[in-house]
């Protein structure tokens, strides 16, 4: 049985039972990846390692500026 399948026959039984229906399969796929992020940035703060990727570069980013500005 297919996820498609499978969610079909769980809103089925949803509806016959007067409950409301499961969410659809990926709504919240990009929620979980973002707390999947942010839980091992944060996990990397807390064990001092430093940071990486687009957060690392928005730091550098807003130092770098700040430098400028007060020269």
């Amino acid at each position: 049985m297919s996820i498609t399948q499978q969610y079909f026959l769980d809103a089925y039984r949803a509806r016959q039972a007067g409950e409301p229906a499961p969410p659809a399969p990926g709504v919240n796929d990009w929620q979980v990846v973002r707390e999947w992020r942010d839980r091992r940035e944060f996990r990397a703060a807390v064990a001092g390692r430093p940071a990486h990727g687009p957060l690392r570069l928005a730091l550098g980013r807003w130092l770098h500026r700040r430098q400028r500005s007060t020269r």
